[in-house]
């Protein structure tokens, strides 16, 4: 079974202004010479961990990690201006362009999966190869699924501390009420609905908790960008049409993509990457068994380092 690569620093870090607002944090890990791999991290509003660069071997491997608007260390911080999908399509080519990177591949789990089709359906021809894993494709049912009806009977306990700060007559629509909290002028308020998001979703992410994710998600400073962005989103049916991703999934079939997922994700079922994977004939999927959302799961880790592995012995053949 594949573990984690070391940690190890950065060899570049860059600030990317892709606004009059705002102003990305870029990295570089690995090597300078490697396969580049532009890493798109969970959320909207997670921001790029460390964590990340350890599925990739940097001896091999190129590795850039940024955070996208308005949270990590992005600036500034849980904003909602300016921050649309199609914006952070755009600022995907503008760190390409600083970069002087052709064709790349790109990784993503949860909304990053999503943001990378989306990004791959637009421009296809830079992108080499695709690894996702617990693959989100921002459908209204899968968002029901978590904030409506599903996840919340599997975990009612979770749920109803989840709904607790919701008015009885609000629970229709749970994710526009937390959505205006988080944009309300009431501190504590804010604070309260951001640890209260947080916290359902990292309790929900894995079989077994990780208290090092349960106390990330619910941190304030963590929290209150994720909660934001992600609600703001939400309410906006992350700013695409419905089911757009399978519609569109033509234009994406000829490039490699691994699919990794979770047989229990609780967050974002397996029928989703499912159906990703019946609609590309160039997609290989693995299920992975006694693993949910999580990518601290030691099966989700196996597969994702096996599947960079996989793609980095096949070097020129890929990019």
């Amino acid at each position: 079974m594949h573990t984690l690569y070391p940690t190890i620093k950065p060899y570049a870090s860059h600030e990317v202004r892709v606004s009059d607002l705002h102003v990305l944090y870029v990295e570089e890990t690995g090597n300078p010479e490697g396969l580049p791999v532009i890493v798109l991290h969970a959320g909207p509003g997670a921001g790029g961990d460390c964590y990340l660069r350890r599925f990739f071997d940097p001896e091999l491997y190129r590795i850039i990690i940024f955070d996208q608007r308005g949270c990590g260390r992005s600036t500034p911080h849980a904003e909602i201006r300016e921050n649309s999908t199609s914006l952070l399509i755009e600022d995907i080519n503008t760190i390409r362009n600083h970069l002087g990177i052709n064709r790349f591949m790109l990784f993503g789990g949860g909304w990053g999966s999503l943001l990378a089709l989306l990004y791959a359906q637009q421009f296809p021809q830079q992108v080499c190869a695709l690894l996702l894993h617990r693959i989100f494709l921002g459908r209204t049912e899968d968002i029901n699924w978590f904030y409506h009806k599903g996840a919340n009977l599997v975990y009612p306990d979770y749920w109803q501390e989840f709904i607790s700060l919701v008015p009885a007559d609000r629970q229709n629509n749970i994710a526009q009420y937390y959505a205006e909290c988080l944009q309300g002028k009431n501190e504590l308020a804010r604070m309260a609905a951001a640890k209260s998001w947080g916290l359902w979703q990292a309790r929900c992410s894995s079989i077994q908790l990780h208290q090092n994710v349960i106390d990330l998600y619910s941190d304030t400073h963590f929290a209150l960008a994720l909660a934001t962005i992600e609600s703001y989103y939400i309410t906006n049916n992350y700013f695409i049409d419905d089911n757009q991703i399978l519609l569109n999934s033509h234009t994406i079939r000829h490039i490699p993509t691994y699919l990794i997922h979770g047989r229990y994700d609780m967050v974002s079922p397996l029928a989703g990457a499912w159906d990703l994977n019946q609609a590309l004939t160039n997609s290989q999927l693995s299920i992975v068994r006694d693993a949910g959302h999580s990518d601290r799961e030691s099966g989700i880790i196996d597969a994702l380092i096996s599947a960079s592995n996989e793609i980095a012995s096949r070097g020129d053949e890929v990019c």
